[in-house]
């Protein structure tokens, strides 16, 4: 069996030490492979230009271009962007739910140890579950209520691509959702890409921000 090529990382950080201690990290794993680093959210953008990487970890405040512009950039400028995980120092930071509206596939607490990012990277990589689903929800439910916004979709959704997103919410692989659902997974994948679709989302964590902004975790 041939084995899986190495997820390629970005780090985008403006200060050098944390950018080591990064790279030395996921240096360490040889599933991981650092490909580039940045010290601006504009260096940032141009780097995942030419590198390609699978996941960015992107510093929340850099100078120039902080981390909500540069994922906004990055997102919007490939067509088969990377994974982009927040790094910050503060969870409940106004900044980091603004990134995850952004399009960042989640974030990651700088005091985080070593196993939790790597795990981290790991994860968003395999894309088929939530990084953090608690702290995400969490994060959601506290500043979902600054972003009103009517959501025409959630009538669109039939009974079991609701019942998905909420699974979707609580961190479920599409594995977990098959099992609880008693579902071939090829099911679910067709409801988690109805889901998006209809939520008019690029991944899981963006479906779970719209499904609180539209108020649709606090109905039944």
């Amino acid at each position: 069996m041939t084995p899986r090529p190495p997820v390629r990382v970005v780090l985008a950080d403006d200060e050098r030490m944390v950018r080591t201690a990064l790279r030395a990290i996921l240096s360490a794993e040889p599933d991981l492979e650092v490909v580039g680093e940045a010290a601006t959210g504009a260096e940032a953008v141009s780097v995942v230009r030419e590198r390609r990487p699978d996941v960015v970890l992107m510093d929340v405040r850099m100078p120039e271009v902080d981390g909500i512009r540069a994922t906004e950039q990055i997102l919007a400028a490939l067509p088969d962007p990377p994974r982009i995980v927040v790094v910050t120092t503060f969870e409940n930071d106004s900044y980091v739910y603004d990134a995850l509206r952004a399009g960042a596939a989640g974030f990651l607490l700088k005091r985080a140890d070593a196993d939790a990012l790597v795990q981290a990277v790991r994860l968003v990589a395999r894309s088929d579950t939530l990084l953090f689903p608690a702290a995400v929800r969490t994060l959601a439910a506290e500043h979902a209520r600054a972003y009103p916004a009517p959501a025409p979709w959630v009538a669109r959704l039939t009974g079991r691509e609701s019942e998905v997103l909420r699974l979707m919410a609580a961190g479920l692989t599409n594995a977990e959702i098959a099992r609880r659902m008693e579902v071939g997974p090829a099911t679910v994948k067709s409801h988690v890409a109805a889901v998006l679709a209809k939520t008019g989302t690029r991944d899981r964590t963006q479906a779970v921000i719209a499904a609180y902004e539209a108020g649709f975790m606090n109905a039944r």
